[in-house]
């Protein structure tokens, strides 16, 4: 795969109305903003960081679109309250992903959000409504509870909230290795893991606990919905995936067979081809 160095590189630490300082960067082409060029919103996962983001914002994509991606409160550069009350809140997790939005003067983009940013998008619909937004993509997202929807994969995501360090690390090197299906590069896996290892374990456990209950929000969605899944992913399963495609009202689902929990990762090319395809259809209804 051929790494393009991006043109331009903004960085900025946003602050959420809670005061939290959030570590973020843009890339793309000046000038930023002001709808020059359609803008994408990368949300990551639990227990990692803006940089898993990396096969996105040195690509092609750099061409045609302003991205931004930033490290959600507790993980990466940010800030890492300790109170658990401050990973809780609905309005906590959506101020953020306004802060971001606003921070580099984006016109509806489109929300891109993997794993556990599946609840923070909606946590950001709830409080927002979509009309600051044009189209979301679910990346291997987490929207509801039910145990048919996950993977074999919960209890290493416990023993990654052990405070028992070694515990703790075994857990989260384990758990990682089953977030791919096919073999990655070691540079990429240890840089993975080192962003993992910066999660505090009380932090991992405040984002655990928390319900994920988004189907009568998810119901009434009306911007455009991109669903991706990885067929052979063991952290949230496809049934997930499926459930998404079927309640949110003209939702497509793009399966990717032989993939696990990152397609993003795993097979970069077409994951970014369809992301652009995607965000080209919805700004051209914007």
């Amino acid at each position: 795969m051929s790494v393009l160095k991006p043109p331009a590189r903004r960085t900025a630490r946003v602050t959420t109305p809670d005061g939290i300082g959030i570590a973020a960067e843009a890339f793309g082409a000046e000038p930023f903003g002001a709808g020059t060029r359609p803008g994408i919103v990368f949300i990551h996962g639990f227990s990692q960081s803006s940089l898993c983001w990396s096969r996105q914002t040195a690509s092609p994509l750099l061409s045609d679109f302003q991205m931004v991606t930033y490290d959600f409160r507790g993980h990466g550069a940010s800030d890492k309250p300790e109170d658990p009350a401050r990973y809780k809140a609905a309005e906590l997790w959506a101020g953020e992903v306004d802060a971001v939005i606003r921070a580099f003067g984006l016109e509806r983009p489109v929300l891109v959000g993997w794993s556990y940013a599946g609840r923070i998008i909606g946590d950001y619909v709830a409080t927002y409504g979509t009309k600051g937004i044009s189209g979301i993509v679910f990346v291997d997202a987490v929207t509801a509870n039910e145990r048919r929807f996950y993977g074999s994969c919960n209890r290493l995501m416990r023993l990654m909230c052990s405070p028992d360090v070694a515990e703790n690390i075994t857990a989260t090197r384990a758990f990682l290795r089953r977030c791919f299906a096919n073999p990655i590069p070691q540079p990429l896996f240890e840089l993975l893991f080192g962003v993992n290892m910066l999660v505090p374990h009380h932090i991992r456990a405040a984002l655990f606990d928390r319900v994920a209950d988004y189907d009568a929000l998810n119901r009434t969605l009306d911007v455009p919905a991109l669903v991706v899944q990885g067929a052979l992913d063991e952290v949230v399963a496809p049934a997930m995936a499926e459930h998404i495609t079927e309640i949110v009202p003209n939702a497509r689902l793009d399966l990717y067979e032989g993939v696990g929990h990152a397609p993003f990762l795993e097979a970069p090319e077409r994951f970014n081809a369809a992301l652009a395809a995607f965000v080209r259809e919805v700004a051209g209804k914007a």
